[in-house]
């Protein structure tokens, strides 16, 4: 029990520092039994110590455990750079030394950093490589279950189930058979992982029970508080609230105990949905709050922008759809920081490669300027020496002339190639091939619409705004690249749904958005049922399994004249966005309008921005409500017109 151990090793430490034999063995235990107990700062700084005795007494051998022990301690402080930094370094002092289960270790650590990464190339034949050498280790099976069991993790982030579950037999048959708690526990816990991700989750479950009485019995508190999490998890997805909401306690309170900020955060988030399924809202909301105040400190933007999901599908489930909605906004609010990041981040590696061949082009250019002047000294020299010589160098000088003439143009031209692809990729979403947001920005900047009245016809612009139904359970039941599936077969939709004259955008994510520059407007609801149809007439086959797909849309004229002044486009779009989540939270697959404005001079813009829906049944806003079909059932003829007294439906607390 780690308890014990440190006990234990904090008797012997005045003995052992004084012997230079055992001190190297006696400092990384030390580290690990300080680290696991909780204390991971004062882990670090003993691993600094065993680095320091390492490079002073030029002992390999303890600076590869020294560099090792701080590499996981950073990784407990979430300091992925620095961990990685030194594993990869104490995997180049390892294999310098002869000691084959310090090279199996640093081995395994060094695939795992790259697996981090997201560099699986580089980390599987590092892992593969570890289960290699441990083999070749007599009487060591301890180096073999740990690269068995690292391999197997490895495989359940690339995806690879039957691989994974080969090297799973075979990683818990070598757990068992070294009679270690601790190792069984491992493998135990890597087996649920796999059991999780495929699609398992009896098998998982039964993983995470066994896991926890072992971890019990050997004492690892921070094993402990994990495998609670993780539990609390498991019957939240079959929606027993009242064993997720047990679990979740006990996994909040074991994580206080070791100080771990990641797994509080977790049972927090898990309690708050349990008791949301319990109906207690209060509680529930309060406990989510406090669990994504942890995930917000912490910076892990993309894992908060999915809790902010589940929390709003957790809201919706429990009838609090005001609370859903504005949940969906933050995620909306994070989601659209996110893509503009992301957006810079791409165009400043463009600009960078354009750069970078603009330099080479100009030091190539300054090359053959160094060459020319260098001819023409030599062709001075020779004038003075050799007259005759004197129509031999003119026609080299112009030869030259040509060639450089020649490259100027070529380079024109490559120059003319790279800025039509820069701006090319500055404008399309490399998935789906339809506008990106910054497009439709540069667009909208010199676009001045009017609302015209020809015959008798009021004719308008209209912008819609769509989002994916279920997206999150697509990518987590069939992976990211069906989701890609997905994206694509709506641009390809809404490319037969609209006209070549509409512009299309992926606005972000699984969000669309369609800005039509002219219709008339009594037919604006019939685009939206037509868009509704479109996408929820097909069904996506993938690997096998039929995925139907729905989305949700707001919309509007545009422009919009809310007391005789015109929206600009920005606030336009967000309007839209506030009703596509009330088509969210009503219900999805169908769509709401903004079709007029009423007793404006009662109200503000800003009244209405703050909540649509209140200012709808306050009769400030008219509002259109277009159902979508079944799949392969064609939606409702007429739109539903609300007049600002209609009561909105609540949808069943039941419904998915």
């Amino acid at each position: 029990m780690p308890d014990r151990a440190l006990q234990q090793l904090q008797e012997m430490e005045p003995r052992a520092r004084a012997d230079a034999a055992a001190r190297t063995e006696f400092l990384t235990l030390y580290s690990s039994a300080v680290r696991r107990t909780g204390d991971v700062r004062r882990g670090l700084g003993l691993a600094d110590e065993l680095i320091a005795t390492g490079r002073q007494q030029h002992d390999d051998v303890a600076l590869a455990k020294g560099l090792l022990a701080r590499c996981y301690a950073l990784y407990e402080l979430d300091d992925l750079s620095g961990a990685h930094t030194a594993a990869f370094e104490a995997e180049r002092v390892a294999l310098r030394t002869g000691n084959r289960p310090l090279q199996v270790q640093a081995t395994i650590t060094a695939g795992q950093s790259y697996q981090e990464q997201g560099n699986y190339p580089a980390a599987l034949p590092k892992l593969q490589a570890a289960v290699d050498m441990a083999r070749h280790i007599e009487d060591d099976p301890v180096s073999l279950a740990s690269a068995l069991n690292a391999l197997v993790f490895l495989y359940v982030n690339m995806r690879q189930y039957d691989k994974g579950w080969e090297v799973q037999q075979e990683s818990l048959a070598v757990a068992k058979s070294l009679k270690s708690p601790g190792r069984l526990a491992e493998a135990l816990s890597t087996e649920y992982g796999l059991a999780i991700e495929s699609q398992q989750p009896e098998r998982a479950r039964r993983a995470l029970i066994e896991g926890l009485a072992v971890e019990r019995k050997l004492g690892a508190r921070q094993m402990v508080a994990t495998t609670l999490v993780n539990l609390s998890d498991s019957y939240l997805k079959d929606h027993d609230y009242v064993r997720a909401q047990d679990y979740a306690i006990q996994a909040l309170k074991a994580a206080a105990e070791v100080h771990s900020n990641l797994d509080t955060a977790t049972a927090r988030i898990n309690l708050g949905q349990a008791y949301l399924g319990l109906g207690r809202i209060a509680e529930g909301k309060r406990q989510f709050e406090a669990g994504l105040a942890a995930y917000d400190k912490s910076g892990d933007k993309p894992e908060l922008q999915a809790v902010l999901m589940e929390y709003g599908a957790a809201l919706e489930r429990a009838g609090d759809y005001k609370g859903a909605v504005e949940a969906y906004h933050r995620e909306r609010t994070m989601s659209n920081e996110m893509f503009a990041k992301q957006r810079q981040k791409d165009l400043l590696e463009v600009q960078q490669k354009y750069d970078t061949e603009k330099k080479q082009r100009q030091i190539e250019a300054l090359r053959q300027e160094n060459r020319v002047k260098g001819a023409e000294l030599d062709n001075r020299r020779l004038q003075q020496r050799v007259w005759w010589l004197l129509a031999v160098v003119s026609a080299l000088v112009a030869a030259i002339v040509g060639l450089l003439y020649r490259k100027v143009r070529t380079a024109n031209a490559q120059l003319e190639v790279k800025n039509e692809e820069l701006k090319q990729q500055s404008s399309l979403d490399p998935l789906t091939m339809l506008y990106n947001r910054r497009h439709f920005q540069d667009f909208m900047r010199g676009h001045s619409p009017v609302e015209r009245r020809v015959g008798g016809d009021d004719t308008v612009g209209a912008l819609f705004l769509l989002d994916v139904d279920h997206f999150k359970n697509v990518n987590d039941t069939h992976g990211h690249a069906a989701g890609d599936a997905v994206l694509r077969m709506i641009a390809e939709n809404l490319r037969v749904a609209l006209r070549e004259t509409d512009m299309i955008v992926r606005w972000g994510g699984e969000e669309f958005l369609a800005f039509l520059p002219a219709v008339s407007r009594g037919s604006i609801d019939d685009v939206a049922r037509r868009i509704l149809y479109s996408i929820s007439s097909q069904s996506l086959e993938y690997q096998g399994t039929v995925i139907p797909v729905n989305v949700s849309v707001g919309f509007a004229p545009f422009p919009l004249v809310p007391g005789g002044t015109p929206l600009s486009w920005e606030r336009s779009v967000n309007l839209v966005d506030m009703a596509l989540y009330l088509a969210k939270a009503h219900g999805r697959n169908r769509a709401y309008g903004v079709r007029a404005f009423a007793n404006f001079e009662q109200t503000t813009m800003e009244s209405i921005e703050q909540d649509l829906e209140r200012a709808w049944r306050n009769g400030f806003v008219d509002l259109s409500v277009v159902l979508g079909g079944a799949h392969g059932v064609p939606a409702p003829e007429e739109a539903q017109p609300h007049s600002n007294v209609v009561t909105l439906k609540r949808p069943r607390s039941s419904r998915p």
